[in-house]
């Protein structure tokens, strides 16, 4: 196996990750309280990754931390948080996964990286399965849900082509610890102010914080980031197609929401973008392009080449 295909599969555990979250978040954890909800899955995470690291920022790292941690942790935690409480999780993880598609045409102005033509068809193809998928859900969707959703989809991909930009070498870890406890620092005293008090968690409330902040957001942010320090930030977007494939299975086997044989397509086509988009497959086509090409100049060589032994066998020069 490639080294670009082991950071690809080191990259898929956080979309798996995050797809769990719509769940745990709508199952576990009080509605009412979206900004604590954030601040207990980022602030937990940053510290316990920072604990990891020994590593606090230096220079520039201190406001590009603050810049990303809203981003990628602060505001995008909230919206996520309430579109998990409004939109049934397959559907919400659906709308996040527009983001592959955003992330690859940021990446052009922003991290200077032009996107090739495969990573383009599949995301074009990734997202048409994302509509199949969400074309598939039923009921009624609130717009209100709909719009955080989306909102978080773009905040977060500014953010994780920013931090591809600013990739110079600090470990992976570091960052991420930095940008979690940055934004959830930054989350506590608005959530003071707009909530009060932290919401009392029963036992299933606990262990769903827990979940979220130890598996959902350290682990996941540091692969991802670790990820993306190895890998364009388009070939990791892509990954993120797997999102809405964990939030429709697991909101299926858990919180019993519909699946449709329109949705199986979706999720079908989804997997077909994340594949065929990825950087490595299209170093083999090319690859296998330059082999054709190689051999076909070889046949048309081998004649005039036996040619000319024939001329030098006789005598000539």
């Amino acid at each position: 196996m490639t080294s670009t295909w082991r950071w690809l599969l080191v990259a898929a555990i956080a979309p798996l990750a995050w797809g769990s979250t719509y769940v745990v978040t709508s199952q576990l954890l009080p509605a009412d309280s979206p900004v604590w909800g954030a601040a207990m899955r980022a602030l937990p995470a940053g510290l316990v990754l920072l604990l990891l690291a020994r590593r606090l920022p230096r220079g520039r790292w201190w406001w590009r931390s603050a810049v990303l941690g809203v981003l990628n942790v602060g505001a995008f935690f909230v919206l996520v948080y309430l579109a998990a409480q409004l939109l049934p999780s397959g559907v919400a993880a659906m709308l996040m996964a527009t983001s592959p598609a955003v992330i690859l045409l940021l990446a052009w102005p922003i991290a200077r990286e032009k996107p090739a033509a495969l990573s383009l068809v599949g995301a074009i193809v990734g997202f048409a399965g994302v509509v199949v998928l969400l074309a598939g859900a039923t009921g009624a969707l609130d717009l209100w849900g709909v719009a955080a959703s989306l909102a978080a989809m773009l905040m977060s991909s500014v953010g994780f082509v920013l931090a591809r930009r600013w990739n110079d070498g600090t470990p992976a870890l570091s960052v991420t610890s930095w940008q979690l406890t940055m934004g959830g620092l930054a989350l506590v005293p608005v959530a003071l102010l707009v909530e009060g008090a932290p919401p009392a968690l029963d036992a299933a409330g606990i262990a769903g914080a827990a979940y979220l902040a130890l598996v959902a957001t350290a682990l996941a942010f540091a692969t991802w980031f670790a990820a993306l320090q190895h890998l364009p930030a388009g070939a990791v977007g892509l990954v993120g197609l797997l999102n809405p494939v964990a939030g429709v299975a697991l909101g299926v086997l858990v919180a019993q929401e519909t699946f449709t044989v329109v949705q199986v397509i979706g999720m079908v086509t989804v997997l077909l973008g994340i594949v065929l988009g990825q950087p490595a497959i299209a170093a083999g086509l090319r690859g296998a392009r330059e082999r054709r090409a190689a051999r076909r100049a070889r046949r048309r060589m081998v004649p005039t080449d036996t040619a000319q032994l024939r001329v030098r066998a006789a005598g000539g020069v």
